[in-house]
C-alpha cells in the first residue's frame, strides 16, 4: 500500500456532514469481502494435513496481523522463512498473491452497499488491512469502494483496531462526530473500541440481520 503522505496529496478536502446526516463505517475482511487464506493455499497446497499444518503453525493469522499493523512484508516474510526454510516458497507468495486470499464479496454485501449509496447515505470504511496490500486490492474492487468518501487503513497508519485512536482519527478525517457514525464489524473487541469512542456499533454476523439492524436505524427500509 502507498503510504499515508502519499494518498494524502489525492485524498479530497474534509467536508462535515449536517448535523441530521448519519453515515454507515465498514470494516472490510469479513464484513464486506471473505478472507480465508485457504482459497489460495488450498490450490497449492494438495495434502490436507500439510495444509491444516502451514495455516496453523506457519502462516497464521496472527503472524499476518503484522501486516495490518504496518510491518513490511518483506520483513515479515524473511523471519518466517528463517524459522521455516522448507515452507519459504510458499510465504514468498502470501504478498503478491494476497488477493487471492479474497475471493469476493460476502452473501448480500453488494447489493447492500449498492443500496445504501443509492440512498445518499455517507459510506465510509475502518480495516485492519496491510498498507502494501491494499492499493492492488482496492483497484480490483474500485467498483465497491468507489462508493466510499474516504477508508482509513490500519497499515498505513500503523493503528489497528480496536485501538481508540484509530476512531479518532477516523472520525476526525471523515468528518463525522461518534454519533453520526454506525460502525459494523465482524469482532466484538472491535465494535466495544468504536461504542467506546461513541459510535454506534453494530456486530456483523450476516447481511440479513445487518440489514434488520440498518432498517431499524432508518438508513434502510
Amino acid at each position: 500500500m502507498s503510504s499515508t503522505r502519499r494518498i494524502a496529496a489525492s485524498r479530497p478536502a474534509r467536508a462535515d456532514l449536517s448535523s441530521g446526516d448519519t453515515a454507515v463505517v465498514f470494516d472490510v475482511g469479513n464484513v464486506l469481502y471473505d478472507w480465508d487464506p485457504r482459497v489460495l493455499y488450498g490450490r497449492l497446497i494438495k495434502d490436507d494435513r500439510a495444509l491444516d499444518a502451514f495455516l496453523r503453525d506457519v502462516a497464521t493469522k496472527e503472524w499476518h496481523f503484522q501486516h495490518d499493523a504496518g510491518r513490511p512484508f518483506a520483513e515479515t516474510s524473511a523471519e518466517l522463512s528463517a524459522q521455516y526454510p522448507h515452507y519459504a516458497d510458499m510465504i514468498a507468495l502470501w504478498g503478491p498473491r494476497f488477493n487471492d486470499q479474497v475471493p469476493g464479496m460476502l452473501p448480500g454485501m453488494q447489493a447492500m452497499v449498492a443500496e445504501l449509496d443509492a440512498r445518499g447515505v455517507p459510506l465510509f470504511a475502518i480495516t485492519n488491512f496491510s498498507g502494501e496490500f491494499w492499493p492492488p486490492f482496492r483497484a480490483r474492487e474500485a467498483a465497491t469502494f468507489d462508493r466510499f468518501r474516504d477508508i482509513v487503513v490500519s497499515g498505513d497508519e500503523k493503528l489497528t483496531k480496536p485501538d481508540a485512536a484509530i476512531y479518532h482519527l477516523a472520525l476526525e478525517r471523515f468528518g463525522l462526530r461518534p454519533e453520526q457514525a454506525v460502525f459494523v464489524d465482524d469482532r466484538e473487541e472491535n465494535i466495544v473500541g468504536a461504542r467506546n469512542v461513541g459510535m454506534t456499533g453494530l456486530l456483523f454476523t450476516d447481511a440479513v440481520t445487518l440489514r434488520s439492524d440498518l432498517v431499524r436505524l432508518g438508513l434502510l427500509a
